[in-house]
């Protein structure tokens, strides 16, 4: 997260906590709020989700986005999708009315338009500060090592931190007691077309249970996955850890056992959070009855 782009990212997710906020305020679930609040952040092109994501090595936009309901353990997820301008609500729509829990690519845009959601243009997605950072990364590649792992693109050593920008999420706890949470991406850059990442897999980079906690992560997916992270730190919890020191073990866990870099938000039904990162920056903002706080940098 480059300087300049830090009040665009605190702006983003101020906008999405006032979204998800209002739902809860009003009465409406947890499930409600963390969708509207991603849905505001996939249309804000400061963001790696919707409109403005990073492309694939063909130049294209792939979305994928999970969301998950804590009361029920329903959950819903579309991965490698082209045509929707907001996966977080196909992947609501697939919770809510479908006995499965994912779809992917042509299938999901199939289940997404007879579910009344209408579909875009790619070229809708795509915006030319992203058709020029992979013309230029690309580039850059060219000479170098061809099977890049995504890793150079979080790790607190790249030379260029510009690169990088947050696939977004988002954790809620409502009146009734219920927690939920959903994540959506674009991937990372350069990514293989059909590559699919952490956030829309269960437990991996998303998760949420009543009887534990509601995670969302962003980051390098690969680390992630391999560590089912969002379902490793959920499980800590319900062990009796809080979520502060949860989500510091969980980046912890990533960075050492799989050298992944990455940030975690957490939620549980006491209304305890835990924010971390071991990259640079990640923005980050969160509301309760008694306090509201946001940043790019979270002190460990």
């Amino acid at each position: 997260m480059p300087d300049d782009m830090v009040d665009a990212h605190i702006q983003g997710v101020h906008k999405a906590l006032g979204v998800g906020w209002r739902v809860l305020e009003r009465g409406g679930s947890a499930l409600d709020a963390v969708e509207e609040a991603v849905v505001i952040m996939e249309d804000d092109e400061t963001f790696d989700a919707g409109r403005g994501s990073f492309l694939n090595r063909d130049g294209r936009v792939q979305l994928d986005a999970f969301i998950m309901d804590g009361a029920t353990l329903r959950g819903g997820g579309v991965g490698c999708v082209e045509h929707l301008r907001n996966p977080i609500r196909t992947a609501r729509k697939i919770l809510s009315d479908s006995p499965h829990v994912y779809f992917v690519g042509e299938g999901a845009e199939k289940f997404a338009a007879e579910h009344g959601i209408v579909l875009c243009k790619n070229e809708d997605l795509i915006i030319p500060r992203e058709v020029e950072r992979l013309r230029k990364y690309q580039a850059e590649l060219a000479g170098r090592d061809a099977t890049q792992d995504g890793n150079d693109l979080f790790a607190p050593e790249s030379d260029d931190l510009a690169i990088s920008h947050d696939t977004v999420g988002a954790v809620a706890l409502d009146g009734n007691g219920n927690i939920a949470a959903a994540t959506s991406t674009g991937g990372t850059l350069n990514k293989a077309p059909g590559r699919l990442g952490d956030s829309s897999l269960i437990g991996c980079g998303c998760y949420a249970d009543n009887e534990s906690a509601a995670a969302s992560t962003t980051g390098w997916g690969e680390p992630i996955m391999k560590l089912v992270l969002a379902k490793w730190t959920a499980d800590r919890i319900a062990a009796g850890n809080l979520p502060e020191w949860s989500a510091k073990e969980a980046m912890n866990y990533l960075k050492q056992r799989v050298n992944g870099h990455g940030g975690i938000i957490v939620l549980d039904r006491e209304g305890h959070i835990g924010i971390a990162h071991n990259t640079p920056r990640m923005a980050w903002a969160y509301k309760t009855v008694k306090k509201q706080e946001s940043g790019v940098e979270r002190s460990s």
